[in-house]
C-alpha cells in the first residue's frame, strides 16, 4: 500500500466488521447497483440503500465462490463487477444522464 491512511475498521456485535471504502465507478455501474437496490428492497419489502446492494452483491458472491468445484479459481470480488456489460464509450454527461434514466425507470421515454 502507499502512504495513505488506512480506514477505520470497526467490530459489529453480530461478529461481522464494518470499514468505509470510496470506490470510483462508470455511471453504468453505480445504475446496476440502483437495480440491485431495488431488487433487495423488493424482497425485504423496506428500502435499502445502494451501500447494504454493495454488501449484498458481495456476500452472494462470495457465497456463490464458495460453492465452485475445487480447482476453479474464485472471480475477483470487486464492487465493478457487478455483472456490468462493455458498453461503447460515451461523454461522461450522456452516461450519467443514461444511468439515472435507468435508476428512475424512465430510460427510453424520451
Amino acid at each position: 500500500m502507499n502512504d495513505r491512511v488506512t480506514p477505520p475498521m470497526h467490530a459489529l456485535p453480530d461478529g461481522e466488521a464494518e470499514l468505509t471504502l470510496v470506490v470510483r465507478l462508470p455511471w453504468e455501474d453505480v445504475a446496476r447497483l440502483g437495480q440491485e437496490a431495488g431488487r433487495l428492497a423488493s424482497q425485504m419489502r423496506r428500502p435499502v440503500t445502494l451501500e447494504e446492494a454493495v454488501s449484498h452483491r458481495l456476500r452472494s458472491s462470495r457465497v456463490a465462490a464458495h460453492a465452485k468445484p475445487a480447482g476453479e479459481q474464485p472471480p475477483a470480488v470487486t464492487a465493478a463487477s457487478a455483472s456490468v456489460s462493455s458498453l461503447p464509450s460515451r461523454p461522461p454527461a450522456e452516461q450519467a444522464r443514461q444511468a439515472i434514466d435507468r435508476i428512475n425507470g424512465t430510460a427510453g421515454t424520451a
